[in-house]
């Protein structure tokens, strides 16, 4: 059983087996926001506002390096040291130091919204995702992969399912990078109008956006809970602050490593004009044409470079958080 038949399983019995206990174990109890370790000592309103509370931290601090990247990533010109301000701080270029830092923060309201669902719904849904296939697969998955494997392969598989199912988030996503990249696309209107004027038109990039979480996020959870076993960690709700951190970066790195090509498709196909259809295949060819193989990893450094401190920053912080008030609420 690989991990893709895994993924097919889920989809297809989870509905119908939830209601029914595992072979060895007591009736479970159903819980939309189940605890990182599945031991019930975590709320899920405590989830939500411990991960909430840290997308929001996490947005001040890496916003602006968010938007270096992709800015970078949507420059279809060759970057040289004279081109590469203007490139970054578009027309604040000669402007003062503050001036320039200050407009790295566009669509700081939709970053904010995206942002702060995103942790939301990851360190939720993973957890959750988890649960589920451990209530219903974990002695198969042993049977086949031995404890200490399956356990990784489970995590990883939690990971791209919920990757996937974070495609709902999809509009808020492309109206921060539109505003990093293309404010023009704007023209003065509001996220109201927007949103009745563009409709379905904000999901443009969906699949892309798919086919990019999956692999990702499997790498993602199954890089860290690969490295926690391999630094003796068996419970991985009990790692150390160093422990998450070295985690966190083996598993940042791999994660973006492996979405780099098609994360630079999706952002090329979300900041072009609201007008304006890009298939992704016509993306993949002019940039192949036009810039070469290696334009598929556009904006991969700035990304490694912040990645390891920004997810071990926001796991951190959500992991301290969500004891504190799971003792209030």
């Amino acid at each position: 059983m690989t991990s893709s038949s895994i993924l097919g399983l889920v989809t297809a019995k989870h509905l119908n087996v939830l209601p029914f206990p595992p072979k060895s174990s007591p009736p479970p109890v159903c819980d939309m926001a189940p605890s990182h370790a599945g031991n019930g000592k975590e709320s899920g309103t405590a989830r939500v506002l411990g991960s909430g509370a840290s997308g929001v931290a996490e947005l001040v601090v890496f916003h602006p390096v968010d938007t270096v990247a992709k800015r970078l990533m949507s420059n279809k010109s060759k970057v040289s040291k004279s081109t590469l301000s203007p490139i970054i701080f578009r027309d604040y270029a000669s402007a003062s130091l503050g001036r320039k830092f200050l407009s790295l923060f566009p669509g700081l309201g939709y970053a904010a919204g995206y942002k702060v669902s995103q942790r939301i719904y990851k360190f939720g849904g993973q957890p959750w995702f988890n649960d589920i296939i451990s209530r219903n697969y974990k002695d198969d998955i042993t049977r086949l992969f031995g404890e200490r494997k399956g356990k990784m392969l489970i995590q990883a598989t939690a990971g791209s399912l919920t990757g996937i199912g974070e495609v709902v988030l999809l509009p808020l996503d492309a109206l921060k990078i539109k505003r990093q990249v293309n404010p023009e696309a704007f023209r003065g209107r509001g996220v109201v109008r927007i949103f009745m004027e563009e409709g379905t038109t904000l999901y443009r990039g969906w699949g892309w956006t798919m086919a990019r979480n999956a692999p990702g996020s499997f790498a993602l959870f199954g890089a860290s809970a690969a490295t926690k076993e391999m630094l003796g960690v068996s419970d991985y709700s009990k790692a150390t602050w160093t422990q998450n951190f070295i985690a966190s970066v083996a598993g940042a790195v791999a994660s973006i490593t492996v979405a780099a090509p098609l994360d630079t498709v999706k952002t090329r196909i979300q900041n072009a004009n609201f007008e304006h259809k890009v298939p992704g295949t016509t993306v993949v060819k002019d940039l192949l044409r036009n810039e070469g193989p290696f334009a598929f990893f556009k904006g991969l450094t700035p990304k490694i470079l912040v990645v390891g401190p920004k997810l071990v920053f926001s796991y951190t912080l959500a992991q301290s958080l969500i004891p504190l008030f799971s003792n209030y609420v």
